[in-house]
């Protein structure tokens, strides 16, 4: 068992938080949004967790998603569950981004996709709180994530995908032990199967920010890249958001680091990334309002941010707004330039996802909305493995003369 794990360490939660009105739930007691329909947040007592444990004892630990357990919900060791959550690496993409671009790589993590990182958390407080059985919708990568956690500690899962999910996103869920079925829609009309089933009773909701703790599963991507950036934090992220899960976790994350004095009060431009064809975040940000209408006939290659509707749309262009960032949509063409380029320059196989954020950040650049000389974040949120490739059908016949010239 890994050292993070082996000792009962005290948990500063204090009470749950609706993310508009601010009224206050109990902690330790199953919920899914608040009163008025939106995202529940965790607090903590952050002078408790100060008094506790010093950045540089945090610093010490081994780096895996685990170190950051004062900062996390679950109160007993007995109710984690991993499969190896790594800090994943910033890697650097001089050729295909630029000098003082890095890419945290995502696909490290189990799964293959940042989707560990939320549903791990979600699962293991599940798991404290007594869930037994699971519904969720998915683009592919979350049903996958669940499907491996919620089994590993014997939860019965059912996930719900678009019926032109990746094939290998589909077969991934099954293969790990839930029941997966397609649906003739989108990932918000398979969410509406799921929050009826739990109206009846069938089962818990475990769809985006629709439960308070994927939320701190992900917001460990912000803490990761203080502790990465000597507690100091890049000028800008490029993040690839569907229901915007990390992006507001991270913001939560950057927030509470400072209030521990872990970090100052800067902060980087955050910049939501979105396909064109699929884009309500980026048409609520031009049009300066705070709630994103629902995106009609949406469609992309990127299918992991193809949500028409999200319920933490409010929470995504909040932290948009105050870091002075942006929303902004890239076509599939140069979402599949980018994610050529980055292979073939840089070694680096992104997923479309991943691709869309490079995308960004290229236009960001040629738009004067950022510097060549600033350090900036991409996301690629899973491995490119999982992903539709070019063929590549050269052939040689070996007992042909060969033109080792044309090769």
């Amino acid at each position: 068992m890994n050292t993070n794990l082996t000792t009962d360490r005290p948990t500063f939660v204090t009470h749950l938080e609706c993310s508009m009105t601010g009224e206050r739930y109990a902690a330790d007691t199953l919920h899914n949004l608040s009163r008025v329909g939106r995202p529940l947040l965790v607090r903590y007592d952050l002078d408790a967790v100060k008094a506790a444990v010093s950045r540089d004892a945090m610093a010490a630990r081994e780096t895996d998603l685990w170190r950051w357990r004062e900062l996390l919900p679950v109160r007993h060791t007995r109710d984690i569950v991993s499969l190896g959550e790594i800090e994943t690496p910033l890697v650097p993409i001089p050729r295909s981004g630029g000098a003082n671009v890095l890419v945290k790589d995502e696909g490290r993590l189990p799964t293959g996709s940042f989707k560990a990182r939320g549903l791990v958390m979600a699962v293991a407080m599940a798991k404290e709180l007594g869930v037994t059985r699971i519904a969720m919708p998915t683009n592919g990568n979350a049903g996958a994530a669940l499907a491996a956690y919620a089994t590993r500690v014997g939860i019965e899962t059912i996930v719900f995908c678009p019926d032109d999910t990746p094939e290998i996103n589909v077969r991934e869920i099954a293969v790990q032990g839930a029941a997966v079925w397609r649906v003739n829609g989108l990932i918000d009309d398979c969410g509406a199967i799921v929050a009826k089933g739990a109206a009846e009773g069938r089962w818990f909701d475990f769809s985006t920010l629709k439960e308070p703790y994927r939320i701190e599963g992900k917001k460990t991507m912000g803490l990761e890249l203080a502790a990465q950036f000597g507690w100091s934090l890049p000028d800008a992220i490029f993040y690839p958001t569907g229901g915007g899960t990390g992006l507001i976790g991270m913001w939560k994350a950057f927030d509470e680091l400072e209030k521990l004095g872990w970090i100052g009060p800067e902060r980087p431009r955050m910049y939501a990334v979105q396909a064109s064809g699929c884009a309500p975040i980026v048409r609520a940000f031009e049009a300066g309002v705070e709630h994103a209408e629902r995106w009609e006939d949406a469609a992309t290659v990127a299918a992991g941010i193809r949500v028409p509707r999200a319920v933490g749309d409010f929470l995504i262009l909040r932290a948009v707004r105050e870091s002075g960032g942006k929303a902004l949509g890239v076509g599939d063409p140069a979402i599949l330039k980018a994610v050529e380029e980055c292979a073939k320059k840089d070694g680096l196989l992104l997923c479309p996802e991943g691709g869309a954020t490079l995308a960004a950040y290229k236009q960001a650049l040629r738009d004067g909305e950022v510097d060549e000389d600033e350090r900036v974040v991409l996301f690629n949120c899973a491995t490119g493995l999982k992903y539709p490739m070019p063929a590549a059908d050269k052939t040689l016949d070996r007992h042909a003369p060969i033109d080792f010239d044309a090769l």
